[in-house]
């Protein structure tokens, strides 16, 4: 997918549930600060990262398919190394993600063409929260 504003406010917009895989229970890490931010804007966050059990008082995941099936992952934000991302996008695909996004530094030219194969589509090499700030997009209204 080319990464025009357009269609990275479209993504941003539409989304309500991004799961992050990598999150850090650190603080000072990026992963950490950036899905601190995402849940400040209102986003529900799924932290995947098989050594915690929760981060940000959210139940953590070992893994993309072991969250629970009738949960919509609407982004899945990726922060590993761009050599560990095709399983992460295999697992993606298979949940049907709504998007992919594979953080500042990371990317994968042949898992990011498997996926939007799929139709599922892919921003590479760009932090989400440093876009979602530029792209001014509101926070997401809570339901209920």
């Amino acid at each position: 997918m080319e990464a025009t504003d357009a269609r990275l406010r479209d993504l941003l917009t539409g989304a309500r549930t991004i799961a992050v895989v990598g999150l850090s229970d650190k603080p000072e890490r990026d992963s950490n600060e950036v899905a601190r931010y995402l849940k400040a804007q209102g986003y529900r966050i799924l932290p995947v990262n098989p050594m915690l059990t929760e981060v940000l008082g959210e139940r953590a995941y070992p893994s993309l398919s072991a969250i629970p099936g009738d949960v919509s992952i609407d982004i899945v934000d990726v922060f590993r190394r761009s050599d560990q991302v095709p399983p992460v996008v295999d697992e993606a695909i298979a949940r049907s993600a709504g998007a992919i996004w594979l953080q500042l530094g990371v990317e994968h030219a042949g898992a990011a063409a498997r996926a939007e194969e799929k139709g599922i589509p892919v921003v590479q090499n760009l932090c989400i929260m440093v876009q979602h700030r530029r792209l001014g997009i509101p926070p997401v209204a809570r339901s209920g």
